[in-house]
């Protein structure tokens, strides 16, 4: 049986001033749906928790995951733990996340990371509509197989699509057969975790900011001893490229950069999303 789930954020700006609230509807068909909905920081900031009860994602299966904000509202999404492409028969499954957000709203989408399962056949699509004023930053990982339970990603296939349309586009594909691109020096070089993070914008984002989240991004870097890069791919993206052997130091690193980030870009501390220490 084949899941088709979908999820819908819609965030809104209650009361004015110092009264003011960020407040979230929701609505759910499918397995798919809000576990928590949390304010650590104060009214200002929405941290929704976002759960799979089914706990796997098989051929077939479409997630699809929409997420509006309305004008100065801000949000902050996250899972409880990694999302999982299983071993397919022979159908694609689907996660689809679409972001939109009006003039003035941020939002921070920091889901746990991917993992691609030996004979999974999965797409993972993310596309963002930002209005002018609006800002978002964000993260995808990737992990292919489970190399510490020696289960390699030997076979299947997975495709990442992310978008800011008209600005910026990553798209790519990898199968597990294809040990050229995997272990090449010029590929993956061997490692089978690939990160990607940016702070994104819907208007150019200006020298000195942009200046700014570069070295950020490299003074965290430089400080490790992951292959990483981070680049002003478009005035309006700033990409941060990560490789890892493993998970846990490539979300490590992404962690550090997104509180240079916030700091950097929005004045705000780095608060951990309280499911992450649970």
């Amino acid at each position: 049986m084949s899941w088709h789930a979908h999820l819908q954020l819609h965030y809104t700006r209650d009361g004015e001033g110092e009264n003011a609230r960020t407040i979230a509807l929701d609505r759910h068909e499918g397995p798919l749906r809000v576990l928590r909905r949390l304010y650590p920081e104060g009214p200002d900031i929405c941290h929704h928790v976002i759960v799979h009860p089914p706990g796997g994602i098989v051929g077939g299966d479409v997630l699809a995951v929409d997420a509006r904000l309305d004008a100065g509202t801000h949000a902050l999404i996250t899972t409880p733990g990694a999302a999982r492409f299983y071993r397919s028969d022979g159908a694609q499954a689907v996660q689809r996340v679409t972001l939109t957000l009006e003039g003035e709203a941020r939002l921070e989408w920091l889901p746990m990371e991917t993992i691609a399962y030996r004979g999974c056949i999965a797409r993972n699509e993310l596309t963002m509509h930002l209005a002018p004023g609006a800002e978002s930053m964000g993260w995808d990982v990737l992990a292919l197989g489970l190399p510490a339970g020696r289960e390699p990603f030997d076979h299947g296939s997975f495709e990442q699509h992310l978008e800011l349309p008209g600005h910026w586009l990553e798209r790519g594909s990898v199968r597990g057969d294809d040990l050229l691109l995997l272990d090449s020096p010029i590929g993956w070089a061997g490692h089978r975790v690939l990160a990607t993070a940016w702070f994104a914008a819907g208007a150019p984002l200006g020298t000195t900011r942009r200046d700014a989240l570069l070295d950020g991004a490299r003074s965290v870097i430089d400080a490790g001893t992951l292959a990483a890069g981070v680049t002003a791919s478009h005035p309006r993206v700033v990409v941060l490229r990560v490789l890892a052997p493993r998970v846990e130091p490539a979300m490590q690193l992404l962690q550090a950069v997104r509180a240079r980030w916030r700091a950097d870009a929005w004045g705000l501390t780095a608060q951990t999303p309280r499911i992450w220490r649970t």
